[in-house]
């Protein structure tokens, strides 16, 4: 029995997020079900973490065990001949047996755009937010930065996740304009249930004159989440990397 590692990218448009639901499509039983057909065995896949209905990515990351004896670099080519469309296997890699995508991950990094303009985007609709106000990006860079080292980030998070502590320590939160696009990146140790959402929701209320650093600090130093009340809709959210 070997175990495989594989790094996938897809458009969370149309899934009801990452993990396995009865009824309803989903990343993770599209993946399972192309893998068992495949191997011609029932499959099982493991991921380093759940994303959202609406929520894309383009390095998640998903372990399975076979003893099939295909050769692990055939597996993406062979893989994306039955993976819809909107997933796909992008590299494979064997792994230890004891080897776990979530709990031997050291970091994530996420990305998140906004179309800031007037008018919207047929091109980029399915990938980002559209804002018509002018957003100040450097305020909003600004005030990013005063979130960085290790902090209690309890109110950027929402009811719902298994996390059995609000602590993490976020390394990267940057915020740039290139031309009508505002870019977030956004890089911890560990991110809680909508961290992301909600920080990106309450930058943006200070790109908008909303909300001001200070006010951030204090919701910070809260740990209140229903003072943090902005989440961005899932659409502009991308997993772009687990760092191992």
């Amino acid at each position: 029995m070997r175990r495989l590692l594989l790094t996938v990218q897809y458009d969370g448009t149309d899934y009801h997020g990452f993990q396995r639901q009865p009824d309803v499509p989903t990343i993770q039983s599209e993946i399972e079900r192309a893998l068992s057909r495949l191997l011609d065995e029932h499959v099982t896949i493991v991921g380093a973490g759940r994303t959202d209905a609406g929520v894309h990515a383009l390095g998640q990351t998903v372990t399975f065990d076979t003893d099939r004896p295909i050769p692990t670099e055939r597996v993406p080519q062979a893989l994306n001949l039955i993976l819809p469309n909107a997933i796909s296997c992008v590299g494979a890699t064997e792994v230890g047996a004891d080897f776990h995508p979530r709990y031997d991950a050291v970091g994530k990094l996420y990305g998140y755009r906004i179309l800031n303009r007037e008018l919207p985007s047929p091109f980029i609709g399915r990938y980002a937010w559209h804002i018509r106000e002018p957003l100040d990006a450097p305020r909003m860079a600004a005030a990013a930065a005063t979130l960085l080292g290790r902090h209690d980030f309890a109110a950027f998070s929402s009811a719902g996740g298994s996390a059995s502590t609000s602590v993490r320590t976020l390394t990267r939160l940057d915020v740039e304009r290139h031309g009508d696009l505002v870019e977030l990146r956004a890089e911890a140790d560990g991110f809680l249930y909508m961290m992301v959402r909600r920080l990106v929701g309450a930058l943006v209320e200070i790109g908008l004159g909303n909300l001001s650093a200070e006010e951030l600090g204090r919701i910070l130093r809260g740990r209140d989440r229903t003072k943090a009340v902005w989440i961005a809709p899932p659409q502009g959210l991308s997993l772009i990397k687990v760092i191992y």
